[in-house]
């Protein structure tokens, strides 16, 4: 018996390696999850607030010119058909502004708020201490390994 099924009290074996793999995954992912949950909830946001806040952030020269919903939908780690309602949350809580497009008036235009940028650099060591907890059981050339394969595994459903 594996360490994955121990841990889920699981009698019956994986049907496969596959199966091994993928609840794997999604119970690290959960693992990973709760962790980050435990670290922006206290701030009163969610991590999928807080993944918008760092989309913004980190838009670059875009951030300038505004970031469309539609571009922060694409770039969200966690696919949400709800971004408008997200953003809708976070610009009542003054994180974020948004505006029209003055070229496209279906199009709505958006930017972090120096109240955003603000919490976000309270978050980030916080953060990175985080990431780095629940990699400590990887060696960094682990780590470089680890990143390949999930990127092997994502690039055919892309």
């Amino acid at each position: 018996m594996g360490r994955l099924q121990r841990e889920l009290r699981q009698n019956r074996p994986f049907q496969s390696t596959a199966h091994e793999a993928v609840v794997g995954l999604i119970r690290t992912a959960d693992m990973v999850r709760r962790q980050m949950t435990a670290l922006v909830g206290p701030q009163g946001i969610t991590l999928q607030q807080f993944n918008v806040l760092r989309i913004l952030r980190g838009a670059g020269s875009e951030a300038r010119d505004g970031v469309p919903t539609l571009e922060i939908a694409d770039r969200m780690i966690e696919q949400t058909p709800g971004v408008t309602r997200l953003l809708d949350r976070l610009e009542a809580k003054e994180l974020v502004r948004r505006q029209r497009c003055p070229k496209d008036r279906r199009q709505h235009l958006c930017w972090i708020t120096p109240k955003g940028l603000a919490l976000l650099q309270k978050l980030d060591e916080a953060a990175l201490r985080s990431h780095e907890e629940s990699m400590k059981g990887l060696r960094a050339k682990d780590r470089a390994t680890f990143i390949r394969l999930m990127e092997a595994i994502r690039a055919p459903h892309q």
